[in-house]
């Protein structure tokens, strides 16, 4: 009796170590997948000029973000290139464009809260609304740019983004109403300074706006 206890309890061990290599092995080769599928969306992402480009990008983003839930980086993505869509000039509908990009932002936030970058596009989204129309929209849209702007820092004292986008609306801003050089120059050689001590929790992890911090104080020389 005690033989056949042991071969059952043997047998038993032996089912659960297979069951979890063959789990394991699963989870590996759907890592696997998830990985080279934003890799590959980044590398295209990177090399996108025109605006088919970048919305075949965040369709691409759209689809692993629908087979991969629980990952905040595709909804992330998603919202972030129809960001730079309606930043662009180069759509019709910038409003329904920006709410895209809300919906896909709130899934990745429901994921990551708090998160910094998550933020530095929310404020990207508020300013692509106001644009569509600065003087009707600035008393409801120009306060959101800048609370999100102190919710990243605040997130992640490290980030350069929130800096950068600062100094970028500053740069873009006349004078006579608080924007110019003087004001945005020492911004962005603050966003400079993360930059260079800046390393990304990953290869798929938020990386962009040194090259434009960059050009920006070159243009504020």
């Amino acid at each position: 009796m005690n033989f056949l206890n042991f071969n059952k309890t043997t047998i038993m061990k032996k089912l659960f170590i297979i069951i979890s290599l063959l789990t394991a092995t699963v989870a590996m080769a759907q890592s696997e997948k998830y990985m080279n599928a934003m890799s590959s969306t980044l590398q295209q992402f990177g090399d996108a000029n025109t605006t088919e480009e970048l919305t075949a990008v965040a369709q691409k983003f759209e689809r692993i973000a629908d087979a991969e839930k629980t990952q905040w980086l595709p909804y992330y993505y998603t919202a972030f290139v129809k960001t730079i869509l309606c930043l662009s000039g180069k759509i019709t509908d910038i409003d329904a464009m920006a709410d895209e990009a809300t919906i896909a932002l709130d899934k990745a936030a429901s994921l990551e809260p708090t998160n910094s970058e998550i933020y530095c596009v929310r404020s990207l989204i508020a300013t692509a609304k106001m644009i569509v129309n600065p003087q009707a929209r600035y008393m409801e849209y120009g306060p959101k740019i800048n609370q999100y702007i102190e919710k990243a820092k605040a997130a992640d004292s490290t980030n350069p983004r929130p800096y950068y986008i600062q100094a970028s609306n500053l740069a873009n801003t006349p004078k006579q109403f608080g924007g110019g050089c003087d004001n945005a120059k020492p911004l962005a050689l603050r966003a400079l300074e993360l930059y260079n001590s800046f390393k990304p929790a990953s290869e798929l992890h938020p990386n962009w706006g040194k090259e434009t911090t960059e050009k920006i104080i070159e243009n504020c020389q």
